[in-house]
Parts: structure tokens; C-alpha cells; sequence
């Protein structure tokens, strides 16, 4: 019988640990960890994820504080705010919502935000540090994924792990992760993306399966191994509805475990996003 991974009873479990650990730096140090997000624009989608990033800090007893910039904002002027909020003492972790306005350069925003306080690991020297696998942080979404196989007991050593995919968001590190020499990784992998010639002849091979494309069910029951595990990174919009990457009710039957969408690694993400900003605080403790 194929198991469902319940993400929200995973995410809570995390959040209920990270709580604790939280309100103990505050007590010993007299410091709260503070997240701030900066948004250039009013894109639907970032407003609604910044909404939830907002309730995970008040669960986790992480200050909040936004800084929302009109689209017409400078590239000079997102610049000096993000300067300021690296100076900014009370200020754990910086997260720069994308998309920013077309006139906007991401890559050098996203260079300009310190490593220390990069909780969503964007900066090239972070993505660096988890190539040379001795990451600071990881990426927020992989690292969800990361999190839930090892909460799940899934054996990742040596599987074949097919990853389709390669955004630096999801798919390169999720790869970068699944590499290092530490349990729950040390994967055989291949990585699978837009341009790959017949999709299914790798899909079909892989003992785990990871899909982060952004295509809408475009997994089929024909592209899956019998008993194989499906990790379903992909949150699409289709017809007022989320779906996964994984055309989920064809598979159910054929994988051994599965993660729904929604349900599966999205609440585990911002979790991870708060985990980042306690261990950044803490650095920025220990290098005072």
C-alpha cells in the first residue's frame, strides 16, 4: 500500500522543536531573530507566499518585517536598502522576493545581500559553499526535501535518483545536497530537464524520483518504476486548483511512497526558511 507523506504534520513537528530552540536563543542571548523581506512590486504570487512567510515567523517567534517598494523602485535604491539591512545589527536573515521589475538586475541584487544573513541561499558564495559541500545554508525548498526523507527513514545512499529539473533554485542544489558524503544522501543521480530526449527512459529508472520541473502532471503512470519513491516539488495552478509534477492519482497506486500537492514539501519549506534565520542569528551572535 503506497504511503502519503503528510508535509503539515512533518512541519509541525519541526516548528513545535524550532519554537523551543527560538525561545531559548532569546533567553540567553536577549535577541530575537528577525527575518526581513524585501519586495519590489506587487506580483499575486510573492504577496501571497510573503503572507505565509509572515505566519511561520509568528509561529516560530521570529520577528517579522517587511519592506514592500514600488515597482518603479531603482536598482541604486533596492541596492542601499539591502546595504542598510546588512548593517542592521537586529536583522538575522534577508530573503529578496523574485520576480523583481524587468529594469532590476537579480543576480547582483541577490550578489549585494550578505552571506551571513542569505537565509534563502541565493548568494553565489553560499551556492559555493554547498557545491563544495560544506554549505552555511541550504536552499529552503531542497532543503524540505532533504528534511522529509530523513524524517521518512527513505534509505537515499547509493539509489538511483533521477531529478527533473535544474532551476538554481530547486533542481541544481537539490542535486548538490544529495551528493554530500552524509546520511540520507550519498545518491546515485541523474539530473533530467526540458531538453532531455525521452524523459521516461530515465524516470522510469529512478528508485527515487524528484520532481521539480513546473510543468503540471507531466509525470505519468508510465513514466514510473513500480515501488518507487515520488517526492513532488511542483506547485502548479490549473483551473483554480494546485496540482504537482506528478499526475498524482495515476501513480498513487504504483509508488511505494508519495508526496501530495498540496500537503507534501511546501509547508516543510518555510519551516526550513525559519530554521535558516535561528541558525544565522546565532552566527551573528558568535562573530560579535
Amino acid at each position: 500500500m503506497t504511503k502519503v507523506i503528510d508535509g503539515r504534520r512533518i512541519a509541525k513537528e519541526i516548528n513545535e522543536s524550532l519554537k523551543a530552540r527560538v525561545e531559548n536563543f532569546i533567553n540567553e542571548y536577549k535577541i530575537t531573530p528577525k527575518l526581513a523581506v524585501v519586495m519590489a512590486g506587487g506580483d499575486p504570487a510573492s504577496l501571497f507566499y510573503v503572507k505565509m512567510i509572515a505566519k511561520s515567523c509568528e509561529r516560530a517567534s521570529i520577528d517579522f518585517e517587511k519592506h514592500s517598494l514600488p515597482s518603479e523602485t531603482t536598482e541604486e535604491e533596492l541596492l542601499k536598502l539591502i546595504e542598510n539591512l546588512n548593517k542592521h545589527k537586529k536583522v538575522s536573515g534577508i530573503i529578496v522576493q523574485v520576480p523583481l521589475p524587468k529594469h532590476i538586475n537579480q543576480e547582483r541584487i541577490q550578489e549585494a545581500v550578505n552571506p551571513c544573513k542569505d537565509v534563502d541561499c541565493f548568494n553565489p558564495i553560499n551556492m559555493g559553499r554547498l557545491a563544495l559541500g560544506k554549505p552555511e545554508f541550504l536552499p529552503c525548498t531542497p532543503y524540505a526535501v532533504y528534511e522529509l526523507m530523513k524524517r521518512e527513514n527513505i534509505v537515499v545512499e547509493g539509489k538511483h535518483t533521477v531529478i527533473v529539473g535544474r532551476s538554481n533554485i530547486v533542481g541544481r542544489p537539490m542535486a548538490l545536497i544529495l551528493l554530500q558524503k552524509k546520511q540520507y544522501a550519498n545518491a546515485t543521480l541523474t539530473i533530467c530537464h526540458s531538453r532531455t530526449n525521452d524523459l521516461s527512459y530515465f524516470t522510469r529508472q529512478a528508485d527515487i524520483l524528484i520532481a521539480a520541473v513546473g510543468k503540471p502532471e507531466i509525470i505519468k503512470r508510465d513514466m514510473v518504476k513500480e515501488g518507487a519513491i515520488i517526492i513532488d516539488v511542483g506547485t502548479n495552478e490549473v483551473g483554480g486548483k494546485l496540482v504537482g509534477d506528478v499526475a498524482y492519482e495515476e501513480v498513487l497506486d504504483k509508488a511505494s511512497i508519495i508526496t501530495p500537492v498540496p500537503g507534501g514539501v511546501g509547508p516543510i519549506t518555510n519551516v526550513m526558511l525559519m530554521q535558516n534565520t535561528l541558525k544565522a542569528a546565532g552566527n551573528l551572535v558568535v562573530s560579535e
